[in-house]
């Protein structure tokens, strides 16, 4: 059918108005895109900037170098030298087994060595340097450098490592430092992010550890550019961090080496405190070890010995090891019944060998007793059967109490790792401990520093400087930090009779210096350095009455790890007390054989800054002391001529 003008004019004017809309829908689409364009590109344009800048621009922690570490005379114990590594990219080796193999034929690689460098490099990105041997000598860098074409993805490069100049003198002092493990990082609620840097260090004992906050530092941060994969392409910009703070001990470190060398052979421990500050001269646990094998990652071969020996060098018996004190508790017993009033210095009581105490004989270390004894007697021939005595009559609860005034069964505060706070026994003690009620067995046991009373070397030092003094003066190792001063000071009087403890101390004096003391042979005959003390010998194993029906065993003829421990504490010069000092022996046998005599010498040391004269010994061993004194300053270490080991 044919269409009319007015249905072609109409069909028209619709399809105008659909193309007009269609237009304006267009123009309006084209509009918002355009605008949509301009605001992503202006107005957005530095924000879009910056991500890309950081897309392609990583930040990177830069490790501080480490505090170090001084003795009171400014020796280094602790320092950061040079140390040259090989490190390995898998991309630019190829193969890495073969590369490894030429390596191998250049410098000394082990298999372990290489095992661990391997897994590493297998877990890392292939483009990420990995360290295949650490600490390696010039000749061997240079061994390396001229090698290069031949080792490709090989280079040598150099940072600092921590070392211990003075070996095994310290490490039972200033400790050690090791790689971050995942469980140093799970002990952290906020793990700095510079402990996550691929081999960095951080302290595992002892100073290195408690002291980790000050000794680290800050990291420094460098921008570097990184293409699409995170290959490193330069370094932007760089920020220096904070070196750690530089420490400084108390310890004197020629007295400390002198100690560890006439422990030599033994299992044992000194300490040597300052009575009139608390500063600690000198903590020695025999025997030690090197840490400076630890730095890498100490090998089966080096670490297996350290486990296993009955000697136990890797426990820090000055303060980790707590033993009954035997007879140098004593002077505990003796203040807490003179100072109720219980009994005088004047009073005696009978010693006829032992003491029968609720249906139990309690043995003097004399089978034939002592006689009559008065307290200054009672502690020069170090008589057991009076302070059992006296030990009925206060009880436990006063005698723990002068102990913990004197820093017996106190956990004192240093910078070394796991401190022990000994034990000094209570009636709830033992009730909540042991489920049993206190006998008086117990009181009369604890009085002469057996049954459950246990203390450390240092507490036992602690015990005798405030002896000494008469303060309650407290232990302090670390001197110093930056240059500035640590107080110290001698602490609040003991707040006992003056008179009690000059009857104390003479008891002391009397057991060095009168012929009939058990320490007589130890004694210093210089005037100006005498010296007061008390000899203690603690039972490790029970004797029964059959044995001593028969005749006690001699130390001897036991096993080495069955014999007594030996133990003397001291104080020098009687007159005006500068040091104290506390020995143990494990298994040493008798106090007054083994333990003062090796006291005697670390106090003349200490008092003479350097081997004494030999007139402060009694004229008969001066020989023998003059023979001992070269031998021992053989194993000493000496100060470099070059002066790098000080400050």
């Amino acid at each position: 059918m044919r269409r009319t003008r007015a249905d072609t004019d109409a069909s028209h004017t619709r399809l105008t108005r659909r193309a007009a809309l269609l237009g304006g829908a267009q123009l309006l689409f084209m509009g918002g895109l355009a605008a949509r364009m301009r605001y992503l590109q202006v107005d957005q344009a530095d924000q879009f900037r910056l991500l890309a800048e950081e897309n392609r621009v990583n930040i990177r922690l830069i490790p501080p170098a480490r505090g170090e570490i001084f003795d009171r005379n400014g020796l280094r114990l602790a320092q950061n030298v040079p140390s040259y590594r090989i490190v390995l990219v898998r991309e630019d080796a190829g193969d890495v087994e073969a590369v490894l193999d030429r390596l191998a034929q250049l410098v000394r690689l082990d298999p372990e060595t290489r095992a661990r460098a391997t897994a590493e490099i297998n877990r890392s990105a292939p483009f990420l340097p990995v360290t295949v041997i650490d600490d390696v000598s010039w000749e061997d860098v240079s061994k390396v450098s001229v090698n290069a074409p031949a080792l490709p993805g090989i280079t040598p490069e150099v940072g600092l490592t921590r070392v211990y100049p003075r070996g095994e003198d310290f490490a039972h002092v200033v400790g050690r430092v090791g790689r971050v493990s995942q469980k140093d990082l799970d002990a952290l609620e906020d793990p700095d992010a510079v402990l996550r840097i691929p081999r960095f260090q951080i302290g595992k004992i002892n100073v290195e550890a408690r002291e980790e906050g000050l000794l680290r530092g800050s990291a420094g941060t460098k921008q570097v550019e990184v293409n699409a994969t995170g290959r490193v392409m330069r370094e932007l910009a760089r920020r220096e961090g904070q070196s750690g703070a530089d420490l400084q001990l108390t310890v004197d470190a020629n007295l400390q080496s002198y100690v560890q060398a006439r422990l030599t052979g033994e299992s044992a421990a000194v300490v040597v405190m300052d009575c009139t500050n608390g500063d600690l001269a000198a903590l020695v646990s025999a025997p030690s070890y090197d840490p400076n094998l630890f730095i890498g990652g100490i090998s089966s071969r080096d670490y297996n010995p350290l486990l296993n020996s009955e000697y136990r060098p890797l426990v820090n018996k000055t303060v980790q090891g707590t033993y009954p004190p035997g007879s140098t508790f004593k002077m505990m017993t003796a203040l807490a019944a003179i100072e109720e009033g219980i009994i005088g210095p004047d009073e005696t009581t009978y010693c006829p060998g032992h003491l029968e105490v609720a249906g139990r004989r309690f043995h003097c270390w004399k089978r034939a007793g002592h006689g009559w004894v008065d307290l200054k007697t009672s502690l020069k021939q170090s008589c057991d059967v009076y302070y059992y005595d006296l030990a009925v009559k206060v009880g436990i609860e006063k005698i723990t109490a002068m102990a913990n005034r004197f820093g017996l069964g106190i956990k004192h505060e240093l910078a070394l790792s796991s401190v022990a706070a000994g034990l000094t026994p209570t009636k709830q003690w033992k009730r909540s401990n042991r489920g049993a009620e206190w006998v008086v067995g117990d009181t009369v046991n604890s009085s002469i520093g057996q049954g459950f009373t246990l203390a450390s070397p240092l507490q036992l030092a602690v015990m005798t400087a405030r002896l000494a003094s008469g303060q309650m003066v407290t232990p302090r190792l670390v001197k110093s930090v930056d240059g500035i001063e640590r107080p110290s000071e001698p602490g609040a009087p003991l707040g006992l009779n003056e008179n009690n403890l000059r009857q104390m101390r003479r008891a002391m004096y009397e057991v060095v210096n009168d012929r009939r003391g058990t320490a007589y042979r130890s004694r210093i005959i210089a005037e100006d350095m005498r010296m007061a003390g008390k000899t203690g010998t603690s039972q490790v194993r029970n004797i029964t009455a059959a044995e001593r029906a028969r005749g006690v065993t001699s130390n001897a003829d036991l096993p080495w790890n069955r014999r007594d421990h030996a133990l003397f504490v001291c104080y020098a010069p009687y007159e005006k007390p500068r040091y104290a000092v506390s020995v143990l022996v494990e298994h040493g046998g008798g106090g007054s054989s083994v333990a003062a005599p090796i006291a005697r010498d670390v106090m003349l040391q200490a008092l003479a800054g350097g081997d004494p004269p030999l007139e402060a010994y009694p004229t008969g061993v001066r020989e023998e002391i003059r023979e001992q004194q070269e031998r021992l300053r053989a194993l000493m270490p000496r100060s470099s001529d070059d002066g790098s080991d000080r400050a």
